[in-house]
């Protein structure tokens, strides 16, 4: 007996229904890109290798697929390597390209190749797969869609503005009311580092305090202690222990924390600017939230870090970004600054599902299933199912003269509530026997009718 197939762990099938809803998300999302002027791109699933290693640490390196060479792969493989089985220097012998792990760095290559075509500010929106070989578990696949919107060559702190509007404006669409944007500053952080005597140990502190919510504060200070961060510094930092209030009252304890960081102070004065834009504006259901712990992406993000959390739902994060001031530098094109975020949309897909979200209305598709008596009455049926067509209405023809039974049961599983049957005295009527398959409910209808019923 042959055996059953499968899929690899942490990649899925989509059956119908998932594949409407997913849509839905991402014609919603994909509809707020264009109202802000954001414009597609495309990039290949797979770069070269050299584009993508080295730009996510030393972890992230780990998690990229690696796609080996053609052909004999090993007849160039480095022999030394192979007999020394040192897996690193093996795999640039016998492997030149990789599965993207993101759409950040192959936008920024995309930039740097294609600079003398785009016209700056560039504004791009991408909805494509990514790959990462992580662990799977809740929330976190191997395959997974992205989508992000980014803006490069511009340093004006409005782009953040419109962004958390961005936002806001998505989840309101989505009816995901409350979702909270949190919104910290990398050079905060590096203002803290710097006023506890930390500066070279700033991924070690933030890692650390990223961690406040989860360890509580006096595993977060053993922590920093372990990473040689001294007493004295960590003493410094308990204001930051007890930060709360709304987004001012927090920056005024910033304030005091940071008056001797001009670089501290550059970030409150950036996190300030938004606030106060944001607060002049107003947002539709969404919540701007400071939040001083948060330090993702802090590889190459050099001011604003947002984050996303969904309301009442333990899930990860649907949402991040954060400004960068030379992402494209990596590929030898300097003073390139950008900012950007993303849509975590399998997230965001479990979240609508917990909190039944999903309008019941993107589900469905066929509308009308006509019932197939023979080749005089699919013929009749096919030139009115055309009608329907041309006036938006999804309707079908079952295949197979098959009987009437077999016909009922496939409407009744794929859930379409109408059938419409067609027999010699309808045909001679030029009529249609249409019939409710909730209430089973049947009259005779003409095509405009028919038409009408639907439109």
């Amino acid at each position: 007996m042959a055996q059953k197939p499968s899929i690899p762990k942490g990649t899925r099938d989509f059956n119908p229904e998932e594949v409407a809803k997913r849509n839905y998300i991402f014609n919603t999302i994909k509809s707020k890109f264009e109202r802000f002027g954001f414009m597609p791109i495309e990039t290949p699933s797979f770069e070269n290798s050299d584009t993508l290693m080295g730009k996510y640490g030393e972890e992230g390196d780990r998690l990229i697929f690696k796609i080996l060479n053609s052909g004999d792969y090993l007849s160039k493989a480095d022999q030394k390597a192979y007999d020394d089985k040192d897996s690193n220097k093996l795999t640039s012998s016998i492997s030149e390209k990789a599965l993207r792990y993101d759409l950040t760095v192959p936008f920024a290559r995309y930039v740097v190749q294609h600079q003398n075509e785009i016209e700056f500010p560039f504004k791009r929106y991408q909805m494509q797969p990514v790959w990462r070989a992580d662990r799977p578990q809740k929330g976190r696949f191997r395959e997974f869609y992205q989508c992000d919107a980014d803006v490069v060559g511009s340093n004006s702190l409005w782009q953040e503005v419109e962004l958390v509007q961005l936002y806001d404006e998505v989840f309101t669409a989505l009816k995901l009311e409350g979702a909270t944007i949190k919104i910290n500053n990398r050079k905060i952080l590096s203002g803290i580092a710097e006023v506890i005597g930390a500066s070279d140990k700033l991924i070690d502190f933030t890692i650390a305090l990223d961690k406040l919510d989860k360890i509580g504060e006096e595993k977060v200070k053993e922590e920093m202690l372990s990473k040689g961060i001294s007493p004295e510094g960590i003493e410094k930092l308990q204001p930051l222990f007890t930060l709360s209030g709304d987004f001012g009252t927090q920056v005024e304890s910033l304030n005091s924390i940071l008056s001797t960081s001009e670089e501290g102070k550059k970030g409150i004065e950036e996190l300030q600017f938004i606030n106060t834009a944001i607060s002049e504006l107003g947002l539709k259901s969404a919540i701007l939230q400071l939040d001083v712990t948060l330090a993702r992406g802090l590889n190459y993000y050099t001011g604003a870090i947002f984050e996303v959390s969904a309301p009442n739902v333990a899930m990860g994060s649907i949402g991040g970004g954060g400004r960068y001031d030379d992402l494209t530098g990596i590929f030898g094109m300097k003073n390139m600054s950008g900012v950007g975020i993303s849509f975590g949309l399998d997230r965001i897909y479990l979240v609508l599902e917990e909190l039944e979200l999903f309008p019941e209305t993107i589900t469905k598709s066929t509308e009308v299933l006509f019932i197939n008596f023979g080749e005089k009455e699919a013929l009749y049926s096919l030139k009115a199912i055309k009608t329907l067509r041309e006036n938006g209405i999804n309707a079908e023809l079952y295949p197979d003269n098959a009987k009437m039974k077999k016909q009922m049961n496939y409407a009744n599983k794929r859930n379409i509530p109408f059938v419409i049957i067609v027999g010699e005295q309808e045909i001679e009527n030029n009529l249609f026997a249409l019939k409710n398959m909730i209430t089973g409910e049947q009259q005779n209808v003409n095509l405009e009718q028919v038409v009408k019923k639907f439109s």
